[in-house]
């Protein structure tokens, strides 16, 4: 009689059993060989004709690692690559402070100070990204931060989240001048992309609120799509902070927008601004009810 165990296995072999025991035949393992297993064919997938495969697997694996981590709710945090630490803007003015006299001085001295006035957007972004962790780890279901990955205020949510001891997210993306991923990520929940729009969907698929710092080119990008569905109604609204308003209100004059109709007047309901980290937690807790009796919150956490 068979063992009542032995009837609960699997069928089958597991497709990681077969990769592992796959016989290489010499005959049949050189460069010019289509013997490999298709699924475990690096070549094969990397095909032109693949890249509908590629993209859902691009899709599945950032799901599925953040399922097994019981990862519900994100708060992302947007920002630029290039602006830096209150520390390394600081060491910059020093080293242009001890450069000879002279118009190069003057210029390096500009940029640096101009850095080092940048650089409380790096600090704010570690501040709220410590606050958030900290806070939401008394929730029923703890926010995790997400950030793009790499350095500056990406580096400075991760940052922020580390140093109390949480985990945080990072999606990376392949570029052509190479974007390493920051010190700060839990390795489990760093990710690479190939293709924006996936790294660009895994942005808002958990996401609970956008929170934006200055920044440029990507920054802008991130922050219109994520307006662009909510104004649309392709994804659910949920609080847009931008933090700075003398920077933003420079860099996009919307009440022109309104004026000349290319938005509604209520389209400037979907962002509000913000200073400091902890005006933006503040704004957040009002929102969803945080801090209220457990059952009572707005947002069911």
């Amino acid at each position: 009689m068979n063992n009542p165990k032995e009837l609960l296995e699997r069928n089958f072999p597991t497709a990681g059993q077969d990769a592992r025991n796959a016989p290489k035949p010499s005959l049949y393992g050189g460069p010019d060989s289509s013997y490999d297993l298709a699924f475990a064919d690096a070549e094969f997938l990397l095909h032109p004709e693949l890249r509908p495969v590629r993209m859902q697997l691009e899709l599945l694996k950032p799901e599925m690692v953040q399922r097994e981590e019981n990862i519900e709710s994100t708060i992302v945090m947007f920002g630029s690559a290039r602006i830096l630490s209150a520390e390394d803007a600081q060491a910059r003015v020093a080293e242009a402070e001890a450069l000879p006299d002279g118009e190069a001085r003057e210029q390096a001295l500009r940029q640096a100070r101009s850095h080092l006035a940048m650089s409380r957007y790096y600090e704010e972004a570690r501040a709220f990204a410590s606050l958030v962790t900290n806070h939401s780890a008394q929730l029923k279901s703890p926010i995790y931060v997400v950030t793009g990955g790499g350095p500056g205020v990406m580096e400075a949510g991760n940052r922020g989240a580390h140093e109390v001891g949480g985990k945080s997210i990072g999606l990376n993306i392949v570029l052509p001048h190479e974007q390493e991923p920051n010190p700060y990520i839990t390795p489990k929940l760093c990710f690479q992309f190939h293709y924006f729009a996936l790294r660009k969907m895994h942005f808002l698929m958990r996401s609970v609120a956008l929170v934006c710092f200055p920044g440029g080119f990507g920054t802008l990008d991130e922050l219109f799509e994520v307006l662009t569905l909510m104004q649309t109604g392709k994804c659910r609204k949920r609080p847009v902070l931008l933090f700075g308003r003398e920077f933003w209100t420079r860099l996009i004059n919307m009440d022109h927008l309104v004026e000349t109709g290319m938005i509604s007047p209520g389209d400037v309901n979907l962002f509000r601004y913000v200073e400091t980290a902890d005006e933006a937690w503040q704004t957040l807790q009002q929102v969803y009810g945080l801090g209220q009796p457990e059952g009572d919150s707005a947002c069911g956490w």
